[in-house]
């Protein structure tokens, strides 16, 4: 259940936006924030308002808060240029892509004392070895989601649980290259981040041949489809099937760990087309208090890359097995890397051709 935000952390966020002041400066400000979507608490249920509460800590700082689907279209945002966003959280393959093509600036840490609370297990990654470019939003993993009033629990044996034409119009699929692609490599046992054009190919004639079965192809929508019965099998984000749960108790979630399945983490950035960096810094360091982790974690259902959020958290979800995974589950888990600009166009190309078929 979402845990409602005490009166002791509403009575801390208030006192400590008569300490901060105006933040930054005095002028007024404007925060250009572009995330994920349904991915902050908003105030609903009980929660807390994360951006409201940052707004009270720094009253001259406005916040301007979009959403996107996906890491492609947010790229595909970006790279086109002509808009300001001051913070963006990407999941690690794409920020590799980014700071690769100098798509981010450089943190200035000394604006992120918070940055101290991050776990040693989410600093220098592969995406961002010497961590200068990000910091760690959430982790969590990719599975199935499914009905159980519905779907045969002996047909959940694994990734071709997306195929069987006994559910056909029932199954969602995602709807973004990379995480469609990864579920077609996992089922045909190739590594998820392989460059290999006639490998490509076959994953794409793989999604090709679940295509006949599909519903729709998804992401934030899944949340309505899945809550009210319109479909029933879909894969997707762990963190997001616990919001999903809440609402409807028949569904469940599985982890396909004898084929493998996707870890990820998505993570604080500041691209180039930023405006207000400091600004932007001090937002990032709001995240990462450990108090507000808590809260916003508490909500999202996502797993945090802090333990001491955990403190602050409600100790039901802290503890979730679906959330925090034993070794040996994770130990089949896979990530994705940062591929090449061509193996991505490709990957993109093949898609939007099955996709669109």
């Amino acid at each position: 259940m979402k845990k409602i935000v005490s009166f002791v952390l509403a009575v801390c966020l208030a006192f400590g936006s008569l300490l901060a002041g105006c933040g930054g400066g005095e002028d007024d400000v404007t925060l250009y924030v572009y995330n994920w979507g349904q991915y902050i608490a908003e105030g609903d249920e009980g929660s807390l308002d994360v951006i409201a509460a940052f707004e009270d800590r720094y009253p001259n700082i406005h916040v301007q808060y979009s959403t996107y689907d996906s890491n492609e279209i947010m790229y595909s945002k970006l790279a086109g240029g002509g808009i300001t966003v001051d913070v963006i959280i990407p999941s690690d393959y794409m920020i590799g892509r980014m700071i690769q093509e100098g798509m981010l600036e450089e943190l200035n840490f000394d604006n992120i004392p918070n940055y101290q609370y991050i776990d040693e297990t989410f600093r220098n990654t592969d995406y961002d070895p010497e961590n200068k470019y990000s910091v760690p939003y959430t982790w969590g993993t990719v599975g199935i989601i499914y009905n159980t009033k519905y779907v045969d629990e002996a047909d959940v044996t694994g990734w071709e649980l997306l195929w069987n034409e006994k559910y056909a119009g029932k199954i969602l699929m995602f709807d973004n290259s990379r995480d469609a692609f990864g579920v077609a490599q996992y089922l045909l046992g190739y590594d998820v981040n392989t460059t290999d054009e006639t490998q490509l190919q076959a994953c794409a004639d793989k999604l090709a041949e679940q295509k006949p079965v599909v519903q729709q192809y998804v992401m934030d929508q899944i949340f309505s489809a899945m809550e009210n019965e319109e479909a029933w099998i879909a894969p997707y984000y762990a963190g997001d099937y616990l919001t999903m749960a809440e609402e409807n108790p028949d569904l469940a979630f599985y982890f396909p760990k004898e084929q493998g399945f996707n870890i990820f983490i998505d993570a604080m950035c500041i691209p180039t087309c930023c405006q207000e960096k400091e600004a932007a810094e001090l937002f990032i360091n709001f995240l990462c208090d450990p108090e507000i982790s808590g809260a916003n974690m508490d909500y999202l259902g996502y797993s945090t890359p802090e333990s001491a959020a955990k403190a602050y958290m409600d100790p039901e979800i802290a503890s979730n097995p679906i959330a925090y995974p034993d070794d040996e589950t994770l130990a089949k888990a896979g990530s994705f890397s940062y591929l090449p600009g061509d193996t991505s166009r490709y990957m993109e190309s093949l898609f939007m051709t099955v996709r669109n078929g």
